[in-house]
């Protein structure tokens, strides 16, 4: 039995500043890690870490967006809210893992996409419509793991994916409590209640099927350690791209194809 804890406690967990980051996934849970940079067009956005390492001595390419633990590599990480250049760095690393048949695994962990001015000249929405494309017809299979905040359009244009899992404390939602409770009701104030009302968290979200697996971060009413949670990811991960890899790939866009069309 899990610890049942209200939307707007498992909003805090989410965002917490000490939560374990997806950067922290990729080296534990991976080897000889080389992060790759630069989308070879504009530049290289730091809220997207990606590169090759090995998963149990198999090649993958890994790919993170990340937050910063203080106010420092929060700056440098833009608080987690990829540019332009930030998706199409992502984009262009899973076409290499294309290219060369090996597995993409994703950890997201973000507010949203930037929504600066500067990043809608470079074409953010662009950006993010390509990577949805491309994820859906990409021939290699794609596995995506929440572990905090998946916020909007800038959370799913990582998640297009043939598995899309979620940490037990973690959030996916079309916009912010706040946000939502800005639009709805005229008031940022109420975001403990929108909370509730849009079923961002992962419990909801596996009723829905929209994703497949929840990773528990609590048994009995008390908090797994770490390491718990790296070794049940280690397990679904091993498990899980075996049995994506074993797929002739018609039947891997195929079924990557029904799962997103049943929504």
């Amino acid at each position: 039995m899990t610890e049942t804890l209200s939307a707007q406690e498992i909003v805090a967990l989410a965002r917490h500043p000490q939560r374990v980051t997806p950067l922290e996934y990729l080296e534990t849970l991976f080897d000889e890690f080389i992060e790759c940079h630069g989308d070879r067009y504009y530049g290289d956005d730091q809220a997207v870490v990606g590169g090759i390492g090995f998963f149990q001595g198999q090649p993958v390419t890994v790919i993170a967006i990340q937050k910063g633990r203080n106010l420092e590599e929060n700056i440098t990480r833009n608080f987690g809210c990829p540019h332009p250049e930030g998706y199409r760095k992502a984009l262009r690393l899973m076409k290499q893992a294309e290219k060369f048949h090996r597995p993409v695994i994703l950890f997201v962990n973000t507010p949203g996409a930037f929504c600066g001015i500067e990043a809608e000249e470079r074409g953010e929405g662009e950006a993010i419509a390509r990577n949805l494309r491309e994820m859906s017809q990409l021939k290699t299979p794609i596995i995506s793991i929440f572990t905090g905040e998946g916020g909007s359009g800038g959370a799913l244009a990582l998640g297009v994916a043939d598995r899309v899992w979620m940490l037990e404390y973690s959030i996916y939602s079309i916009l912010s409590p706040e946000g939502f409770a800005s639009i709805l009701w005229k008031d940022s104030t109420r975001a403990g209640e929108a909370a509730e009302v849009m079923k961002l968290t992962a419990k909801e979200l596996a009723k829905f099927q929209i994703v497949e697996e929840v990773i528990p971060e609590s048994k009995n009413g008390r908090r797994l350690s770490q390491l718990a949670i790296n070794h049940q990811l280690t397990r679904l991960l091993k498990k899980h791209l075996k049995e994506l890899q074993e797929l002739d790939t018609q039947d891997l866009l195929k079924q990557r194809y029904e799962r997103f069309r049943k929504f």
